[in-house]
Order: C-alpha cells, then sequence, then structure tokens
C-alpha cells in the first residue's frame, strides 16, 4: 500500500493531536479516511478539516467499513482493550493511546486476542522516543555499572485545577475514568520506570482520594517498591502541587544516574561500592565519583510522531515499533498495585490476584459518579466517549 488509511477513534484533546500531525505532514505514511465520535459537533470538525473523510457515531461501524487498514483509539480508558479487540478481529492494525486500560485482567484479554491476528498492535507511549531516557535505559541495561540498588521518581508536575477536572464528566471518577493521577498523568512515568528499571515484585502505596480537589479518585500517591535483587524504589506523585518537580534517579553498584528538569547526569564510581566497601580502611571514606559527559543527541525527541511513524514502518516495511501493544500492561501492572495496596491497607506481591483487583475495583464503581459540574455530558448510554 503507498498509505495507509486511518481511521481514528475519538476526536477529543489525543485525537485531535494525532490527526494534526497527520494532516501537516508530520506522519507521511497516513492518510486519515474515517473518523469515529459520538459527538456530532467533532464530527462537523473533522469534516471541515479533511475533504471527503467519512464520519461515524458508532466506532465499530468504522471498524467494519471497510474505509482503514489501521485504527488509533483515543477514546478514556475503559473502551481502550474494547475497540482495539474489535479492530484486530477485523484484521485492522491498532495503536492504543495511554493507558492500556484500566485493569490487567481486561488488558490481558486485549493482548491475547492481539496474538490470535497478523496485525500490528502499538502503544502510545511517546516517552520512550525521548533520547533522554533512550540513553538512560542504555546505561542501566548495559552492565556497566553493576546492580540497580535504588530508585527514586519524584514526579508532581502534573498540577491541574478544578477547572480540568470539570473539563470532562468522564474524569476523575471510578465509573469514567477508572482512577486519577496513576491512569491519567502517569501511565509514561510508570512505563518509562519498569522499562528502564523492570518490573518489582512487591508494592506498598498509600493513596489520598480526593485530597487537593473534590474528585472521588486519587490524586496524591507515594508508593514502595522492593525488586528481586533487593533493590528498593519510591514513586511520588500528585495533580495538587503548584511547584512540582521531576526527578528520576537510579542509584547503581558503580554510579548515580539522574533525569531532572531535561537533563541527564551521571556520576561514575572509580570502584563499585561492593568492592570498595571490602577494601576501604578509612571509617569515613567513599568512593570517588567524576560527573561524566555524555555523548548523544539530547534533541532527539520525536514523541507521538515518532511513535506513529514507527508504526507506519512495523506496517508497511517489518520495522520495529517504538512499544509492543503487549508492553503496556507493565506499567498498568504496577498502577493497580499501587490502588490495591492501598484499598488492602498491606503490601502486593507482583503478580498480583486479578480478579480482586476487579472485584475491589467494581465496588468503587458501583458508587460512582459522574461530575456534575460539567455543562455537556460526554458520555452516552453506550458507554462511548468523545474526548480524552
Amino acid at each position: 500500500m503507498e498509505k495507509i488509511r486511518l481511521g481514528i477513534i475519538g476526536l477529543g484533546n489525543m485525537g485531535t493531536g494525532h490527526l494534526n500531525n497527520i494532516l501537516e505532514e508530520n506522519c507521511p505514511d497516513f492518510i486519515v479516511t474515517a473518523i469515529a465520535d459520538i459527538n456530532p459537533a467533532r464530527l462537523e470538525f473533522a469534516k471541515e478539516k479533511i475533504e471527503g473523510v467519512a464520519t461515524f457515531l458508532d466506532a465499530d461501524e468504522m471498524i467494519n467499513s471497510g474505509l482503514c487498514d489501521a485504527i488509533l483509539v483515543a477514546v478514556p480508558h475503559y473502551d481502550h482493550p474494547r475497540y482495539a479487540i474489535a479492530a484486530m478481529k477485523a484484521g485492522l492494525h491498532v495503536m492504543v493511546e495511554k493507558p492500556a486500560g484500566v485493569y490487567t485482567k481486561q488488558v490481558r484479554q486485549m493482548n491475547d486476542e492481539a496474538k490470535k491476528h497478523n496485525v500490528v498492535f502499538g502503544m502510545m507511549f511517546n516517552q520512550r522516543t525521548n533520547s533522554i531516557y533512550k540513553k538512560m535505559r542504555e546505561l542501566v541495561k548495559s552492565g556497566e555499572y553493576g546492580q540497580i540498588r535504588r530508585t527514586n521518581w519524584l514526579i508532581t508536575n502534573w498540577y491541574r485545577p478544578k477547572a480540568y477536572y470539570d473539563s470532562g464528566a468522564w474524569r476523575a471518577s471510578w465509573k469514567g475514568e477508572g482512577g486519577g493521577v496513576l491512569l491519567n498523568q502517569c501511565p509514561h512515568q510508570l512505563d518509562l520506570m519498569q522499562w528502564i528499571c523492570g518490573m518489582p515484585v512487591k508494592v506498598q502505596a498509600h493513596l489520598s482520594y480526593g485530597k487537593w480537589h473534590e474528585i472521588e479518585v486519587e490524586d496524591d500517591v507515594t508508593a514502595y517498591m522492593e525488586y528481586e535483587n533487593g533493590a528498593t524504589g519510591v514513586f511520588i506523585t500528585t495533580t495538587g502541587d503548584p511547584c512540582g518537580s521531576n526527578r528520576f534517579e537510579v542509584q547503581m553498584d558503580k554510579a548515580k544516574i539522574v533525569v531532572e528538569d531535561g537533563e541527564l547526569k551521571v556520576w561514575e564510581l572509580d570502584v563499585a561500592e561492593p568492592e570498595f566497601t571490602q577494601t576501604n580502611t578509612s571509617p569515613f571514606a567513599s568512593p570517588n565519583a567524576t560527573k561524566l559527559e555524555l555523548d548523544f543527541d539530547k534533541d532527539d525527541n520525536p514523541q507521538h510522531i515518532g511513535v506513529m511513524n514507527a508504526f507506519a514502518g512495523a506496517i508497511l516495511r517489518g520495522e520495529p515499533l517504538i512499544a509492543n501493544g503487549d508492553e503496556g500492561i507493565n506499567g498498568l501492572t504496577l498502577s493497580n498495585a499501587m490502588h490495591l495496596s492501598d484499598w488492602l491497607v498491606k503490601a502486593v506481591e507482583l503478580p498480583f490476584d486479578e480478579e480482586l483487583y476487579y472485584n475491589e475495583l467494581m465496588k468503587r464503581v458501583a458508587t460512582s459518579k459522574l461530575n456534575e459540574n460539567v455543562v455537556e455530558v460526554v458520555a452516552d448510554t453506550r458507554g462511548s466517549y468523545n474526548a480524552k
């Protein structure tokens, strides 16, 4: 095929951003042939932007229309696996916006379905295109610096005012979104943390629900993690800090690696700590550390455009994706484990009981209310949404 015929499900913030990238010819292998959205105004907007585009109020009709080779799913979280599975069954390639879904049981079904079909399945983990995190992963995985000893990610620059939560009825409710800062703002960081450092084996978390906003779901999180080799980690996030921070630190046997304020910094020890502590004779000595000058292209950061172009390359030429779709379950596993730990008031070992998590989530969904402060409710009776 000369161009991949792309259908977009959900023309909200993210769907519109992807559409604009394609219309601005940043993703030259795609042509948008169809849009599905339950809001007629968004469909009219699409017709104004794209001559001859087909529009659908029902995403399933678009999936089965024969007008698309690939589907981009950009709707609220609960519907991500639903539409991805429908597209796979129709033989269409699938790109899913973050997160992969709300609960791992649901996402596991999506991953199992993907194995049955000869389609390309990708996740929109655009932060993996950032050369800073790519370099950080390369350093951690190289083996040059020994084992991870400690991880810390303070990611509190997600401040959101009340108006943000009032911008969509589905936001910040168990029924509409399935979670708060962990499900909406932090999927990229949770993905990067496991992509760079691996998955922990135990999680214990403390979450606050509506601490800084009038919402049902979590807006403040502190989580402690343990890794198989004995390393520990802390993950702190919130949408309540007006002057937040973003600092990711990995302490290793022979280096400290830090990403903060868009900069990657590495301090390399002359002697790995396990060796130093056994051979040193001075009671207050420390191994000497040298700050490295790293040689890599810090400006290489194509983000969503890079993910979509890799998606096209995988479809047309068999090239690698930025993130395979089945990897989306990893960061979600961390998010679910943090929720479950707080709900049960105890540490949770991974893998956890997915049925237990689902049942606990559904207890909260049963008493959940969509945001009544929103003037225009965007959810219809089929559970579909128009914005993200």
